[in-house]
This record gives C-alpha cells, sequence and structure tokens, in this order.
C-alpha cells in the first residue's frame, strides 16, 4: 500500500520555479500562444525583435506623455510572446516615465530578449 501512496504522491517542487520563465523568452507561453507552430514562433519572435527596437527608438526621444504610451505599448507586444522581463521593466518605465534607471533597464532587456531570438532562429 505505501508503494501506492508514493505513485500518487505530488512529486516535491522546490521553489515552484519553471526554467522555461529564468529565459528572456517563455518558451511554454509562447507555444500557449502559438498552438506549438515552431514556423509561426519564428515569426512572432522577429516580429516582436523588429517592434520593440523601433519602440526603443521612440523611446530615445520621447517626451513623458510619449513614453508612457509607447511603453504600454512595448508591454503588451511582450506580454503576448512571453518576453516578461521586457513587460516588467516597460511596465515600470511607465509607472514612471522620468526615471532613466528603468528606461536602461528596460533596454538591457530588450536587448537580451533580441539576442535570445537570434540564437532561436539560427
Amino acid at each position: 500500500m505505501a508503494a501506492l501512496k508514493i505513485a500518487f504522491e505530488a512529486p516535491e517542487n522546490f521553489g515552484g520555479a519553471c526554467p522555461s520563465k529564468s529565459r528572456p523568452i517563455d518558451l511554454v507561453h509562447l507555444a500557449t500562444q502559438t498552438m506549438g507552430d515552431k514556423l509561426l514562433e519564428i515569426e512572432v519572435l522577429q516580429m516582436f525583435a523588429r517592434q520593440a527596437r523601433q519602440l526603443m527608438k521612440e523611446l530615445s526621444s520621447a517626451d513623458a506623455d510619449t513614453t508612457v504610451s509607447t511603453a504600454h505599448r512595448l508591454k503588451g507586444a511582450a506580454l503576448a510572446v512571453g518576453a516578461f522581463g521586457v513587460a516588467g521593466a516597460a511596465d515600470a518605465v511607465e509607472a514612471g516615465p522620468e526615471r532613466a534607471a528603468d528606461l536602461a533597464a528596460l533596454s538591457a532587456a530588450v536587448i537580451e530578449a533580441e539576442l535570445f531570438i537570434l540564437k532561436l532562429c539560427r
């Protein structure tokens, strides 16, 4: 009877860390969004990288109101593909558009996501 109990117990989940969430792009989330279509995943990631780069250009010379709306657009795009680090950094910029450190963190997150996407597309 003890063996039966062991076989059906939930496994230990130390910390609940999901390896997919530790990457710049959550590939599990992306696969869910694209229904597992690998070609679509690559296309969506490439579009996201182009859009993120364009939005970062806009942020570099934007006033506070434009910064808030641009950061919001970037956050939405990032959430759609599973770039949760970019989304979090964009949320911080959206909340405080005058903070240069948040803008620098967003830039770093976008670059990290772009490099990850480039490696996936090889």
